[in-house]
């Protein structure tokens, strides 16, 4: 897992999404993993299918998964 602590209270983990393909895609994965709780930043990279999220706490993979299969898309897993 490569979630890791950047300043004090924050949390930068690093998923790979499967199907993004433009920038609409890379708002809609965004969107919805911005409504977790306690997410505080999402950037999703369609080109490498990299979804960075930074948030207060480590997320629940499970969660990520519900949010990015809202979307439309896959997660893979942690990159």
């Amino acid at each position: 897992m490569t979630a890791q602590t950047d300043t004090p209270g924050t949390v930068t983990a690093v998923y790979k999404v499967s199907g993004m393909s433009c920038g609409h895609c890379e708002g809609s994965v965004s969107g919805e993993i911005r409504e977790l709780p306690g997410v505080s930043s999402v950037t999703a990279v369609a080109a490498s299918g990299e979804v960075t999220v930074v948030s207060a706490a480590p997320l629940d993979e499970a969660a990520v998964r519900a949010a990015v299969d809202e979307a439309g898309f896959e997660l893979v897993g942690q990159a």
